[in-house]
């Protein structure tokens, strides 16, 4: 299991992000605050709160290459 904060910034983002997130068959999480949903589901993620960054959970420990497609939300 492997945690990083995402910034998702606009509408084509989360499309983006999600379209890389199904390509992986291990779950991904997102967490905002006390809330917590599937990185799959478009509206999930608009549920969130997505003006900060938010907590990415993926469960899994093989992810080099998942990571290396979402850099470009990575927030360091």
């Amino acid at each position: 299991m492997k945690k990083v904060k995402i910034s998702l910034d606009s509408i084509q983002a989360v499309k983006d992000f999600v379209s890389i997130v199904m390509m992986y068959d291990f779950d991904v999480d997102l967490t905002s605050g006390r809330y917590a949903v599937d990185a799959k589901s478009i509206m999930g993620i608009f549920s969130l709160d997505l003006s900060n960054p938010i907590q990415l959970t993926a469960h899994t420990d093989d992810a080099d290459k998942f990571f290396s497609e979402i850099k470009k939300f990575i927030v360091e």
